[in-house]
């Protein structure tokens, strides 16, 4: 478990999708964020104090979170004076990028040195078994999305926290960076070997109880030609029973491919539905996740209402309105 409290770590985010680890984190769990480090040419801010390295050790953080994301995961060289600052001034650092902490001789060196922790949360703590396709007990609830970082985390965790508010059974697995540095538990999904992806889904959501419902962050997306094979493997290895669609409206193109244009919604359902149930026949496709982030109010609701006309399904945006209508429909 990572000590508590974080200082963020923006560095140079060039937007604020960039540093969506950090918006997660300071989303979810915002008692355990003390403050931002941003550097110059920064264009993401969580409305958290600016602090330099001592301020924020004085402030009591114990943890530098890495959160940026950039494309590729990977620690930039204009970093390093940053996370050897904190390393010195008595801080671990946490990152989820491929670009490992521990790769890094002169930040092991003054990790040693201080007595502080590197924690590199996209090493693979297990061995996976190689997917089975046998069928589990208890339920599974799988994100997909239009495209990648479009609120698949989001709706997942929202779920969770409405479910456990009317005590019903659920767990949040997380699949990624972002939800294993808020959570503390999960699987990097993308660090696996591909032909263990689908196993360490099965792995990560056993049999349960019947009336359990683990809720599983998904990844990627199928129709995106840098990620869809991680959106795969969480189809088949979690063999869901429920499907929620989640979508970010003001896209113009898929994240980081400016010549693809993003799918519809009801290519996306009658995709993964058909992929879904090859190895669950009976998953369906229940409701809409909808990130309005961008919009006003009025344009959000106007949105939310027109796509729930046309796809005749629940449709919400959960972070902003609550995630009660896409729970109900799991009944």
């Amino acid at each position: 478990m990572l000590n508590t409290p974080y200082l963020l770590f923006l560095g140079d985010a060039p937007d604020p999708l960039s540093a969506k680890v950090a918006q997660g984190v300071k989303d979810w769990r915002p008692e355990n964020c003390v403050g931002q480090f941003r550097q110059e040419g920064c264009n993401a801010d969580m409305g958290l104090p600016d602090m330099t390295i001592q301020e924020a050790v004085d402030a009591g953080a114990k943890t530098l979170i890495v959160g940026v994301a950039n494309r590729g995961g990977q620690i930039s060289e204009g970093w390093s004076s940053a996370f050897e600052e904190a390393l010195a001034a008595g801080m671990d650092i946490a990152s989820g990028l491929h670009n490992l902490l521990t790769d890094n001789p002169k930040l092991v060196e003054l990790a040693d040195k201080h007595g502080q922790k590197l924690f590199d949360v996209r090493i693979p703590q297990v061995q996976f078994p190689i997917a089975n396709g046998k069928k589990r007990t208890g339920k599974r609830c799988l994100a997909v999305g239009t495209d990648c970082s479009a609120g698949k985390m989001y709706t997942a965790m929202a779920m969770e926290k409405t479910m456990r508010e009317r005590n019903m059974k659920a767990t949040f697995r997380a699949t990624g960076q972002t939800g294993i540095l808020i959570t503390g538990g999960g699987i990097p999904l993308d660090a696996v070997v591909a032909d263990f992806m689908a196993g360490a889904v099965e792995w990560l959501t056993p049999d349960n109880d019947a009336d359990h419902w683990d809720l599983i962050e998904g990844q990627g997306s199928l129709f995106h030609a840098s990620y869809s094979g991680v959106t795969l493997a969480l189809v088949h290895g979690g063999a869901p029973d429920a499907l929620v669609l989640c979508h970010e409206p003001t896209r113009t193109h898929m994240r980081g491919l400016p010549d693809y244009e993003l799918p519809s919604l009801e290519l996306l359902r009658d995709t993964a539905l058909t992929l879904a149930r090859f190895v669950n026949p009976n998953c369906e496709v229940v409701g809409i996740s909808v990130n309005t982030a961008a919009l006003n109010d009025d344009e959000a609701v106007a949105l939310l209402a027109q796509i729930e006309e046309r796809m005749q399904l629940p449709c919400v945006d959960p972070f902003r309105h609550g995630a009660d209508r896409l729970v109900d429909a799991l009944s």
